[in-house]
């Protein structure tokens, strides 16, 4: 074992693939702030390893022999609590465990490298360190506990009645498929449409659509290009493959996919989607940033609030990661930060406020 040095971020790699091991070492080695202090082939393995290398983050990967990575993940989140990126691979099967995963505490998912992707060397290594460092300064205290009930607020006044052309637009990253859940299953069916960038891995989408659609009374949708957008209906942007915007059309706004390069190194970016609210939709708006590691969305939550639009962001305390919202406090994108839990009465609020006659 060479000598550790300080300041990095000391990851152990989880995986039972000799491959995948060495390829996650490289990777993560090239990297001046990180570096594997060690690599395990199965969870038993990794038990002892963790005491005695204290780790940083660990990369765990989704299926393993002699303990399931989920089995691991939920005891390790029991007795010893630290962050974890899950390693999975573009399979419905394993998106859907790593979504569990998420649910139990892990803070971020990385695929595996894949050649169909066309992602090269060096975008996966980004992708990966990027998710460690957000992993590696993530707030792993428990707000919510799985499976706990979140009761559907009240509409108020003739928010109620609300029409299609109040567009909610949001954007997330790290942290964000949890508190997206918590925010969706607490709105109501009479609800103006919602369009969501959350930063996620392609082929996982599909899987946390299904997810959100089964507990939510809104009706979730993996978006596709020209939808009409209508209350009570959520769309969210494909992972990797395309950034969703708006546009009106016919006295209706319309979803529109943009397959061009990442934006803020995000496909789909948040501020790709903000942007295009703020230009359709103008003060019909309501724009929110959630958790997430770095700037993505704040420039275009600014171009929203200029636009009219009532904007404000999820708070530090409830946040897994606080950069995108922090970044967009900063600019003077918004000056209002709200508790997770209190978002959709928030929500509601502003559109009510904004609708009535003595609004500002």
């Amino acid at each position: 074992m060479t000598e550790l040095k300080k300041g990095l971020i000391r990851v152990l790699c989880v995986d039972d693939s000799a491959l995948m091991r060495r390829i996650m070492t490289e990777v993560i080695n090239a990297e001046p702030d990180m570096e594997v202090v060690g690599t395990a082939p199965d969870p038993l393995v990794a038990r002892d390893m963790i005491k005695q290398l204290n780790p940083d983050v660990i990369t765990l990967d989704v299926e393993m022999p002699k303990m399931d990575g989920l089995d691991f993940l939920e005891r390790l989140m029991r007795l010893r609590p630290m962050p974890v990126v899950m390693v999975s691979s573009l399979t419905q099967k394993h998106s859907a465990i790593s979504l569990r995963a998420l649910e139990l505490g892990a803070v971020e998912i990385v695929s595996k490298p894949n050649a169909q992707s066309g992602k090269t060397l060096e975008a996966y290594q980004h992708e990966v360190a990027e998710k460690i460092r957000a992993a590696s300064r993530a707030r792993l205290k428990q707000y919510v506990m799985p499976g706990q009930e979140v009761p559907v607020i009240k509409t108020a006044g003739n928010v109620s009645n609300v029409r299609n052309d109040w567009v909610v637009a949001i954007g997330s990253s790290t942290g964000g498929t949890e508190a997206l859940s918590r925010v969706l299953t607490g709105l109501p069916r009479e609800c103006p449409p919602i369009v969501i960038t959350q930063h996620m891995p392609a082929g996982f989408t599909a899987s946390f659509v299904q997810r959100l659609d089964r507990t939510c009374a809104l009706t979730v949708h993996e978006a596709t290009g020209d939808e009409v957008l209508e209350s009570g209906h959520v769309y969210l942007a494909p992972g990797s493959v395309a950034h969703l915007a708006i546009r009106k059309s016919g006295g209706v706004y319309r979803t529109v996919l943009i397959e061009s390069e990442p934006v803020n190194r995000h496909r789909p970016s948040v501020d790709v989607l903000f942007s295009s609210v703020a230009k359709e939709a103008g003060k019909k708006a309501t724009g929110i940033i959630l958790t997430g590691m770095g700037k993505d969305g704040a420039q275009g939550l600014l171009e929203m609030r200029q636009a009219g639009a009532d904007t404000f962001v999820q708070n530090e305390a409830t946040c897994v990661v606080y950069g995108m919202p922090g970044e967009a406090m900063h600019i003077g994108a918004t000056d209002e930060a709200v508790a997770l839990d209190q978002i959709g009465e928030r929500l509601f609020k502003g559109i009510a406020k904004a609708q009535s006659p003595l609004k500002r």
